[in-house]
């Protein structure tokens, strides 16, 4: 039974401006629906007419029945008896649609309150509930806890719990899983499954990762341009798309096959290394009181990592949020004197840095940030923000003008983007222009922090193929900060595994992916979702379960093991051993070097059949 059905929508903001064009789509009861498309393509403009939540200045034709009953030309307040009861959203950013002075639990006890009538206190005992049913471990005391105490992951469970409160007939999901580690994405998806399941409901999943898409969807429809320009069953438009959009798209997806050979240990060698680090540590101690400030604790961001990478080079990071990589890109960057540790860029150790050197070396160290419109100066034109780093460092300024037409022509951009202002560029074009702006120096070391998790599938693809193509081209290395594996194995060399601010494991790519031997290594590499529905749905995971600890209280001995499955299957003397000693960086086997090692008690390369 179809419980939603739509005709011929249209959403229309100006007379000019079609955001959606004439889409029509049914969703049955219990049934997954897959919206996929680039930006632009009227996705959300879609969910938002779905729910009326479009500005008024927003116009809407066409039909939404909802169980037979049209949603359109219904006043805001009939909607609202609608909307959280009938019919939910989750959105895009749990952080900004959740009230940040409220606690969680306040806040879905009032979509109970408001659609149900029941009394507070059933309320809140139903908020408590729903929270444990999204897997919420200490579901009590995260029901007291504000927004920004939450972790993103825990956050999206609020809203998926707020959104199945009063069982909704149909469930839209807007991006749920974007910007997420892939460990707190697998996490999220199984409890997006849970609550289907435990509501019977119609569930509409927009995203742009296709290999969510062909793991939960059960139908697809890809849109392109405000229009829906193909649909059917997950498996044919996988495998046989049959527009050239939708082709586009699956092309687009980074797939761990694909990866490039790695270089040999043997050449690596050859090379002089661009950036040493040994022993790097960064510790930031909290403090209690206004005014008697008393030691709190200390969370240890980084807690002596070692790694180094040679010319041409791209060595990844990688690591769920809060395991200190975007710590390590600030330390190297700062060149100044660590708290502890060594770091050495092109052979310069930081700590003995003058000034005059200090500016030179920064020349050949630049960064590209994760979100370009943050990082590029909104008031400045793009030429202008190219000019700024060529006459900070000393190009004459009558062959500035030539060189900006250079750095754009190198990231794929014209000489018509020097005149517009970030905010009429696309996310990848806004990207282009801070990847120009870092090699305006030449640099010899990029540090790349996330530089594509926020663009689709198809914009991602162009600028890591610039990515490549400027590294072979200008012989730079590469410090790559993601979270995204498939993505790390496209573009990385060498691959370094973070988690809690030590490193868990380091080696080439084709090593670590084709048999990692720390278990959080295979959790991370088990969470990647595949971009092919029969493959992904009968593959067996170890999903990686529950959150980093609390970094200001970290027990003795290994901090992974909580979390790990290899942990649970030791006998009490193997255990003991994980308890009481925090396991040091050596080397895979004793023929390996520094190349290859990992900081586990019992790695799973030695007994890999057990897991």
């Amino acid at each position: 039974m179809n419980v939603l059905r739509v005709t011929d929508l249209t959403v229309r903001y100006t007379p000019d401006v079609h955001a959606v064009r004439d889409v029509t789509f049914t969703v049955g009861a219990g049934e997954v629906l897959g919206i996929v498309g680039e930006s632009g393509s009227g996705k959300t403009a879609l969910a938002l007419a779905l729910m009326g939540l479009l500005p008024e200045s927003a116009r809407v034709a066409g039909s939404v029945r909802l169980r037979g009953e049209e949603l359109l030309g219904r006043s805001d307040a009939e909607l609202s008896r609608i909307r959280g009861n009938d019919l939910s959203m989750i959105f895009q950013d749990p952080l900004s649609a959740l009230t940040p002075v409220r606690t969680a639990g306040d806040q879905i006890a009032e979509t109970v309150l408001i659609h149900s009538g029941a009394t507070r206190a059933a309320a809140r005992a139903r908020a408590v509930d729903l929270l444990g049913l999204v897997g919420v471990p200490g579901a009590a005391r995260v029901a007291r806890a504000y927004p920004h105490e939450l972790s993103g992951g825990m956050r999206q469970r609020v809203m998926i719990a707020m959104a199945i409160a009063n069982e909704p007939d149909v469930l839209i999901a807007d991006e749920p899983t974007t910007a997420l580690d892939v460990t707190v994405q697998a996490q999220v998806l199984d409890v997006l499954r849970a609550a289907k399941e435990a509501t019977g409901a119609a569930i509409v999943l927009i995203s742009h990762d296709m290999g969510v898409v062909a793991g939960f969807a059960d139908r697809v429809m890809v849109m392109h341009a405000g229009r829906a320009v193909e649909q059917g069953p997950v498996d044919q438009i996988f495998r046989r798309p049959d527009t050239p959009q939708a082709a586009a798209l699956l092309r687009a997806v980074p797939r761990i096959e694909e990866s490039s050979v790695p270089r040999a240990a043997a050449e690596r060698a050859r090379r002089p290394v661009v950036l040493e680090v040994e022993g790097l540590v960064r510790h930031h101690p909290l403090y209690k009181g206004a005014l008697l400030r008393r030691r709190a604790g200390t969370v240890r961001a980084l807690d002596g990592i070692s790694f180094d990478i040679r010319e041409g080079e791209t060595l990844a990071l990688v690591g769920e949020s809060g395991c200190g990589k975007t710590t390590t890109l600030m330390e190297i960057l700062r060149l100044s004197r660590p708290q502890r540790g060594r770091v050495a860029v092109l052979g310069n150790d930081t700590a003995a840095l003058g000034p005059s050197r200090r500016k030179a070396l920064r020349r050949d160290v630049q960064v590209v940030f994760q979100d370009p419109y943050s990082s590029l100066d909104p008031r400045m034109r793009v030429a202008a923000i190219l000019v700024e780093p060529l006459t900070l460092h000393g190009v004459p300024s009558s062959q500035v003008g030539r060189r900006v037409d250079e750095l754009l022509k190198l990231v794929g951009l014209e000489s018509e983007h020097a005149r517009r202002f970030p905010h009429c560029l696309s996310g990848g074009e806004a990207q282009r222009v801070g990847i120009a702006r870092a090699l305006a120096s030449e640099p010899r070391l990029l540090l790349l922090d996330e530089p594509v998790a926020a663009l689709d599938m198809s914009v991602q693809a162009d600028v890591l193929a610039l990515l490549e193509k400027l590294r072979e081209r200008l012989g730079m290395a590469y410090l790559f900060v993601a979270h995204d594996l498939a993505v790390v194995h496209r573009i990385a060399d060498r691959i370094a595994v973070m988690y809690m601010g030590r490193m868990m494991e380091i080696g080439s790519v084709a090593d670590v992916y084709g048999a990692p031997a720390h278990p959080y290594t295979r959790a991370l590499l088990d969470a990647v979702p595949l971009p092919d529905p029969v493959l992904e749905r009968r593959r067996a995971r170890l999903l990686l379960r529950g959150e980093p600890p609390d970094p200001v209280a970290l027990s003795t001995g290994c901090r992974f093991r909580a979390r790990c499955p290899r942990y649970a299957t030791l006998t009490a003397v193997d255990g003991r051993l994980c308890e009481e000693n925090d396991p040091a960086s050596r080397p895979l086997r004793a023929a390996d070097n520094a190349d290859r090692s990992v900081a586990c008690h019992h790695p799973l390369v030695e007994a890999k059949a057990e897991l």
